[in-house]
């Protein structure tokens, strides 16, 4: 290894690896790069690949001729170095004259094609910069990757307060067997919170079986539940195992649990109490081991009061009871999740990759977003795939959108530019008057129209020199 201590005031400890078995470059390499970087030889593509495992330098400067045996397939041979190295920045040095060279070698994962012979002071100093800003792009990279981290939590993203609580709160019940009672508003995400908490947890691997109950005819729900035997019922040919069953020892997820009659309560309290599930038409329960996820946005205490949901079966599924925040709620979540999605619904796509206008984001933030993550979801796939250009900007945007948010108002009224006051108010002042003046057909049912006397009426007129004979009246001159 061939090493100067100014190497790390320069560069902060830049490790090069120069591959070559050039004995003459020996001297200016030792003269010009040595100074500048923390720098190991290698002499054959042996030692070449065994530094690159075990040294892990960040700067690879490949002497292709000398390196690479002849009749090998350089551009494969370039392909596996970047296989063994892919964080590496890969200069490669030859005297090829096949066409398109460097083309061909970038695209097979070289950073950088130098055709020699090249002089060593330039190469140091392309070698400088290009391994600084190397550095900096991994670091960035691994920036985003630890922000990225924070900032989800499986498939559910948010970094702000409300949802790292929840975050701390998902991680800690993961461990246990016990049930839990997902609560939230439409969309918030309860389904990705019931699955992070199967991956973080020990039934991860199992099965997952989810059930939306509020989705499920009432006529087939307790067969779609609990399974039946063939000839249970008309239309029973074969025996079929219901969802309940299907989940052992796994865990079960049933969404919307208050759409659940009175009578499948009851059968699901005995499932849970007994652990033991019962097909319609068997004669004797079956023993299952599962893990049981509700999830509701309904207000349970009261369907309790009323008499629409079992109170027993109430405290048995609310052993953990967890809060999903709205959306309302997350305050610096939108642009998180508006990156995500339009990321992810443009690659899936093949979509030219996008990003929103700072008005158009001003107004996404600000939105009501009644229907939550699933809303905001459902709005940046339409608008990934309807936008042709590179940037969504408020033009974009639904109307719906536009109007429920409080940012689009005040750009509507006060633009980013600013305005005139004065000329506003006179603007508008004029606009009122010529449209009382097209409805009515002449100044006296005008000022009727407003509201104001007839010489109020005559003297903004004046004002503004409107004239009767200038506009239409009533659809004529």
């Amino acid at each position: 290894m061939l090493s100067n201590a100014g190497a790390q005031e320069s560069t902060d400890g830049l490790k090069l690896l120069f591959a070559t078995s050039d004995n003459d470059a020996l001297p200016e390499i030792g003269q010009e790069l040595a100074p500048a970087f923390f720098i190991r030889l290698a002499a054959d593509s042996e030692t070449l690949f065994q530094s690159l495992a075990e040294h892990k330098p960040e700067i690879l400067v490949i002497d292709l001729d000398t390196i690479v045996s002849p009749g090998t397939d350089v551009f494969c041979y370039i392909e596996s170095i970047r296989a063994a190295a892919p964080h590496i920045y890969l200069t490669v040095i030859s005297r090829t004259h096949l066409k398109n060279a460097r083309i061909r070698t970038k695209k097979s994962g070289a950073d950088e094609f130098l055709l020699a012979p090249i002089g060593f002071p330039e190469l140091r100093d392309h070698l400088l910069e290009a391994g600084q800003q190397h550095r900096r792009h991994l670091e960035a990279v691994h920036l985003r990757g630890e922000l990225a981290r924070r900032n989800s939590l499986c498939d559910m993203i948010g970094g702000s307060e409300p949802m790292q609580r929840l975050y701390e709160t998902l991680r800690r019940v993961a461990s246990s067997h016990s049930t839990v009672l997902l609560r939230g508003e439409s969309g918030t995400g309860k389904e990705l919170a019931a699955r992070a908490i199967v991956d973080l947890g020990p039934r991860r691997g199992q099965p997952f079986i989810s059930v939306n109950c509020a989705a499920l005819p009432e006529t087939l729900m307790e067969s779609e539940l609990f399974g039946h035997e063939k000839g249970a019922f008309t239309g029973a040919h074969a025996t079929q195992l219901g969802q309940i069953e299907l989940a052992d020892s796994g865990t079960l997820f049933l969404d919307e649990i208050g759409s659940l009659p009175l009578l499948l309560q009851s059968k699901l309290l005995r499932v849970l109490q007994e652990k033991t599930v019962q097909r319609i038409g068997a004669k004797s329960p079956r023993k299952i081991d599962f893990r049981l996820i509700a999830a509701t946005n309904d207000n349970l205490e009261q369907m309790v009061r009323q008499g629409q949901f079992r109170e027993d079966l109430f405290y048995r599924i609310c052993v953990i009871p967890v809060a999903l925040p709205p959306l309302r709620d997350r305050e610096g979540d939108i642009p998180l999740l508006l990156d995500h999605y339009l990321t992810k619904y443009c690659t899936a796509g093949n979509l030219r990759h996008k990003r929103f206008s700072p008005e158009a984001l001003q107004v996404l933030e600000t939105g009501a977003w009644p229907g939550n993550v699933r809303e905001l979801e459902n709005l940046v796939q339409r608008l990934a795939l309807m936008v042709d250009g590179d940037t969504i900007s408020m033009q974009h945007l639904p109307e719906k959108v536009l109007y429920e948010s409080t940012a689009s108002y005040d750009e509507i009224l006060v633009p980013p530019e600013g305005l005139d006051l004065e000329d506003e108010l006179t603007r508008i002042e004029v606009a009122y008057l010529l449209a009382a003046l097209r409805r009515a057909g002449g100044k006296t049912a005008a000022a009727a129209l407003l509201h104001i006397p007839v010489e109020k009426m005559k003297y903004l007129c004046r004002k503004h020199r409107i004239h009767e004979d200038q506009i239409k009246l009533n659809g004529k001159r």
